[in-house]
């Protein structure tokens, strides 16, 4: 049986997210939330987030604003806020060691994902960085994204899928997308499979070259 790993990117959002929680429950399915830092300051949207992390979902570093990429800069403090005021707002609902997953340019695995100051920075203070290897563009394709998604799955021999819980509506079809999956025989994992982790607690473990820019 082939591995599936899911993942949430850009939220927390206060209505959208704890409907996917919902639907991740009902279907006995632990996930990880890469969450955009500046949206914990608003206390209906850090609810969800502490919810996503009682419940057993891992809560990952997504940058603060979301603005850029940080391969597409060059401004070392800017990059570096960009991740550690992130962090300060994911505080205690934070992972041992953190996580924490950059911005591609619409998904894209390049070296847009990082400058060499983000890297600097992640290992010196122990990060451990997720990537992924399916991407359905959710945002893009509200109805169509699980066919998209099951096709992409069906090519990786460990698929670490990113979705989005904001308000697009494309997570009104998350449920579907499960039985879907479950019944194309993928076991719905928490783990990060091996290949999307090239930073392990601050260590290189995986070529990196190719996503950092300069």
């Amino acid at each position: 049986m082939k591995k599936l790993t899911l993942s949430f990117d850009n939220g927390p959002d206060p209505e959208v997210t704890p409907q996917v929680l919902d639907v991740l429950r009902r279907h006995d399915v632990l996930s990880s939330f890469f969450v955009v830092g500046e949206r914990l300051r608003d206390p209906a949207r850090r609810a969800a987030c502490e919810r996503a992390r009682d419940e057993g979902h891992w809560v990952g570093n997504h940058t603060y604003n979301h603005i850029m990429p940080l391969g597409m800069t060059e401004d070392a403090a800017l990059t570096e806020r960009e991740i550690a005021a992130a962090q300060d707002q994911i505080g205690a609902l934070s992972e041992h060691p953190p996580l924490f997953r950059p911005s591609g340019s619409f998904g894209a695995l390049n070296t847009t994902l990082f400058n060499r100051t983000a890297l600097s920075y992640l290992l010196r203070n122990g990060f451990t960085c997720v990537l992924w290897n399916a991407i359905p563009r959710d945002w893009s394709n509200p109805l169509g994204w699980p066919e998209t998604a099951l096709q992409q799955c069906a090519d990786q021999q460990w698929p670490f899928l990113v979705l989005h819980d904001v308000a697009t509506g494309a997570m009104d079809r998350l449920d579907s997308f499960l039985h879907q999956a479950r019944d194309a025989g993928f076991e719905i994992v928490q783990d990060f499979p091996p290949d999307c982790v090239p930073i392990l607690g601050g260590e290189v473990v995986q070529p990196i070259d190719a996503y950092v820019s300069g």
